[in-house]
């Protein structure tokens, strides 16, 4: 082969990965552009999803749950087993160091329907282990319909690590609504904002582990305690 035949050979390689690595770049550009685009259209259809949320009118369940994170959703629990909405309620999540007496003075309830009707659970360090606190509770008194009680924004995450590990029991959304999103401008609140993302994010995370057939932690301490005593 001649000279210039070689450099004409060499030009065309040339030329030819240039143009491979212009389209990947250009192909990459649009993958990322997709998964940008889907993960903004996601969020905004969770928020407005959260933003809709309402209490139902009349809401009626064999028990109640109330997962902690504030005592505006605790009061509202308690409210619901005051007008009958529910048997018993079980309030997860609390920190090992908080009494039933503690919440009954801040939710102003008597010692009574303390006694009776409402079980303090101390298991659960997360929304997983509030699901698989639930769990077990729901299995010892044989419930079939519970009404759950959270924030809002938590619902969503909260219906689908109740129902996974609760297959077969209705569960009834009742959101605590802390703000009005459907009335505000939140993009504009970065507090607001912040915990959007953040509970979308996490939704996301736990919709993905699922799809997969992921088995995560419990969530439960003495889950937890048990296996750090096995371990030693």
């Amino acid at each position: 082969m001649s000279e210039s035949g070689e450099m004409r050979r060499k030009g065309t390689l040339v030329r030819r990965h240039v143009s491979l690595r212009r389209r990947l770049v250009r192909l990459t550009f649009y993958v990322l552009l997709l998964i940008a685009g889907s993960a903004t259209a996601g969020f905004l259809y969770f928020a407005d999803s959260v933003a809709s949320l309402q209490p139902p009118a009349n809401p009626r369940a064999d028990a109640i749950v109330v997962l902690t994170g504030g005592f505006q959703r605790i009061d509202q629990a308690v409210e619901l087993l005051k007008t009958g909405a529910g048997k018993r309620l079980l309030i997860s999540g609390v920190h090992p160091s908080t009494t039933g007496g503690q919440i009954r003075r801040n939710t102003q309830s008597s010692a009574d329907l303390f006694k009776c009707c409402v079980d303090i659970g101390h298991d659960a360090m997360d929304t997983i282990g509030n699901a698989n606190e639930t769990a077990n509770w729901i299995r010892d008194n044989g419930y079939r319909s519970i009404l759950v009680v959270t924030n809002n924004y938590h619902m969503p995450r909260s219906l689908l690590e109740l129902r996974r590990a609760n297959p077969g029991i209705e569960f009834i959304a009742y959101p605590v609504i802390n703000s009005d999103l459907k009335s505000t401008n939140w993009l504009h609140n970065p507090m607001v904002l912040k915990t959007i993302l953040s509970e979308y994010a996490k939704l996301t995370i736990a919709s993905v582990r699922d799809a997969l057939g992921a088995h995560p932690a419990s969530g439960l301490r003495t889950e937890n305690k048990a296996a750090g005593e096995s371990a030693n």
